[in-house]
């Protein structure tokens, strides 16, 4: 939705514009989101640096922070060169640095937490889809690996 509104790639726009800039578009979009929509948001990491966004999200939205460590996201991202923040000599303690900073506002902002570092991304939705259920945000989904009674 982002990248939508601004017309480019988000790495253009911090470019061009610069990470100021690019989180006031994303406070907008997270503000209209949370007034107009249904389903699924996913943030940048950066999205809870603000102050008006975390209260948004966490008042407006189930939030789920997926973590992951530094090292985990490095294997995930070591090739990725559409990350702003990531292009730096040494990516891996940059993420360390913005991990430091973000997982107090990650878990500020959180309702349930799931970590991300090991299980396989089955395992990992049926966790989400468990905490959804249980916190009543989606009705619990009929197992068909269930007998009928």
């Amino acid at each position: 939705m982002i990248e939508s509104r601004i017309g480019c790639s988000i790495r253009d726009f911090f470019e061009h514009q610069g990470e100021v800039a690019f989180r006031d578009v994303e406070q907008a979009v997270i503000a209209d989101l949370a007034r107009t929509e249904k389903g699924i948001v996913a943030t940048g990491g950066g999205a809870v640096l603000r102050e008006a966004n975390r209260h948004c999200l966490h008042a407006d939205f189930h939030v789920i922070y997926l973590r992951a460590t530094p090292e985990d996201l490095f294997r995930r991202l070591r090739h990725d060169v559409k990350r702003p923040l990531l292009q730096v000599a040494d990516p891996l303690a940059r993420l360390h640095d913005l991990h430091t900073v973000r997982d107090p506002f990650y878990r500020e902002v959180a309702h349930d937490v799931v970590d991300t570092g090991r299980p396989s991304i089955g395992m990992i939705v049926n966790i989400i889809v468990m905490q959804l259920e249980l916190a009543g945000v989606v009705a619990p989904v009929d197992d068909p690996n269930t007998p009928e009674a």
